[in-house]
């Protein structure tokens, strides 16, 4: 990629696409089945001739701001239009906006305003990441994802993928290490279960298990983020109990080991003999986790 797309890359979407020097096309003067205009232009293209980006960073739409930012383009149309590239004659791909062609489509358009742009694979990608985050706020794994994809696709050292997105060094490397927690924890952060203060103080836990341990208190409890780095931190500063490691447990006694698990929401140890003796440990993080786990016990 040359210096030039690098500067306007990092200049944000609007420079990379010269809006600035577009004027809109009168919708009154396309007719309808007209020749595309010239790339660069607006023009009038039909629904059914536009694919989606498959370098698509978001992959949830809120179903009820679609509904309703159709309802405004029923009244006003499309104001903002979208950006396409062309394939061939009939044919484009979609850049960015797809929010705007969905709603297009739930309003029941036929053909949209969009500008005409050439954009190879590295663009795409890098065009939709920066459209979405300036525009539509990715959640945190969305955004994590997107960044490890130009990374790996677009051959991308963090310090120029922080230039792309305006973000420094820091912050790219916060986002990239949450793909590295548990997809349970991920899949939390996605749906705003927990926050990304959270996360963070979870990737400073080496071990998963507890990195579950740990999440799993804060969903239950509502732990605050200061509560859970303060959690953290005495977990990481609790003596190590060397023990010997148990012989592997049988199907059974692993399974029942398992939903006790579940039942109590904590890690269940049962440890059983050879002549059936053995010994069932519920560990607790608090008095109030103990209170919990006594009232489901019916203590």
């Amino acid at each position: 990629m040359s210096a030039e797309k690098r500067n306007a890359l990092g200049r944000g979407l609007s420079a990379l696409l010269n809006d600035s020097e577009n004027v809109y096309t009168n919708k009154n003067n396309i007719s309808q089945g007209a020749d595309v205009a010239g790339l660069g232009s607006v023009s009038d293209i039909k629904l059914s001739e536009i694919d989606v980006n498959p370098f698509q960073p978001r992959t949830d739409f809120d179903q009820q701001a679609l509904a309703e930012l159709a309802d405004s383009i029923k009244l006003q149309g499309l104001i903002q239009p979208i950006t396409v590239r062309r394939l061939n004659a009939h044919s484009y791909q979609l850049i960015s906006g797809e929010r705007r062609l969905r709603a297009s489509k739930l309003a029941g358009l036929t053909q949209v305003p969009a500008y005409v742009r050439t954009a190879n694979d590295q663009q795409m990608l890098e065009m939709a990441l920066i459209e979405n985050i300036q525009r539509e706020n990715l959640n945190a794994i969305e955004v994590a994802i997107s960044f490890q994809r130009m990374i790996e696709e677009c051959s991308l050292k963090q310090e120029e993928l922080g230039t792309r997105v305006s973000k420094n060094r820091s912050t790219v490397t916060n986002y990239l290490r949450l793909l590295k927690l548990p997809p349970s924890i991920q899949a939390s952060l996605r749906d705003g279960d927990i926050t990304m203060g959270h996360a963070r103080a979870l990737i400073n836990i080496d071990d998963p298990s507890k990195q579950i341990f740990i999440h799993q208190h804060i969903i239950r409890q509502g732990l605050s983020v200061r509560k859970t780095e303060e959690l953290v931190r005495d977990m990481q500063n609790a003596p190590v109990k060397k023990e010997r490691r148990p012989a592997a447990a049988s199907f059974q006694i692993q399974k029942i080991q398992d939903d006790l698990a579940s039942k109590f929401s904590t890690r269940v140890k049962l440890k059983m003999g050879n002549q059936g003796k053995g010994v069932i440990e519920i560990p607790f993080l608090s008095e109030n986790d103990l209170n919990r786990i006594l009232e489901m016990l019916d203590w």
